[in-house]
């Protein structure tokens, strides 16, 4: 048992290493206000639902880790309550290496990134595969999305942090540049309009 929520990934031998180069005073600071937080705030739920991709890391029973990406429209990744996330996992190049790696350890990792914020988040927790649920896959499936549902991943949250903005190069989707770029353009349109009509108002001269 944790005696701190972020000593799920505040190991002793990881402070040992914050020990030593200078940085465990700072982290012991947050243990003793608590740690990190064990629940889904308001503030989570609205960031992880407006998310468009998402990274979940497992590992097998040797250990060896292994990452997969995930997307999907705004909303693919829901909240179910203040420990759950739930989504539609799509069908793809069936490896099933993640289905296998949390049969075999159900400890797992969701790592979101917002690249137009220049923010992520860490999430600590464990998935699991449910099958075979019509109702609950429905339930995830994003409204509309041309993609065939294998299955259902839940993940329950045991801890989250939030990273400072260093280092992460800024980013836009691409469909918000265009819609950018399409109301710069009505806007022109509108301006050159006026700016004939303006002309044509204008008395001519004698």
């Amino acid at each position: 048992m944790n005696a701190f929520t972020s000593d799920v990934a505040f190991t002793p031998t990881v402070k040992a290493i914050q020990s030593r180069k200078g940085s465990r005073d700072s982290y012991a600071r947050v243990e003793q206000r608590g740690g990190w937080r064990a629940t889904i705030t308001q503030d989570l739920a609205a960031f992880i639902e407006a998310q468009t991709s998402v990274f979940l890391a497992t590992a097998n029973a040797e250990g060896q880790p292994y990452i997969q990406h995930r997307g999907g429209p705004a909303g693919f990744l829901k909240v179910l309550d203040e420990h759950t996330i739930g989504f539609a996992d799509f069908s793809g190049n069936r490896q099933f290496i993640t289905q296998g790696n949390l049969e075999d350890n159900d400890q797992a990792f969701l790592f979101l990134i917002d690249y137009m914020l220049r923010q992520r988040i860490k999430i600590w927790g464990k998935a699991r595969v449910v099958e075979d649920d019509s109702e609950l896959t429905a339930k995830l499936m994003p409204a509309d999305y041309k993609a065939r549902p294998e299955q259902v991943i839940l993940f329950t949250v045991s801890a989250w942090d939030a990273n400072c903005p260093q280092h992460i190069p800024q980013r836009f989707e691409a469909a918000d540049v265009a819609a950018a770029l399409a109301e710069r353009d009505r806007r022109i349109a509108g301006l050159e309009q006026e700016i004939a009509r303006l002309r044509n108002s204008a008395p001519s001269e004698a």
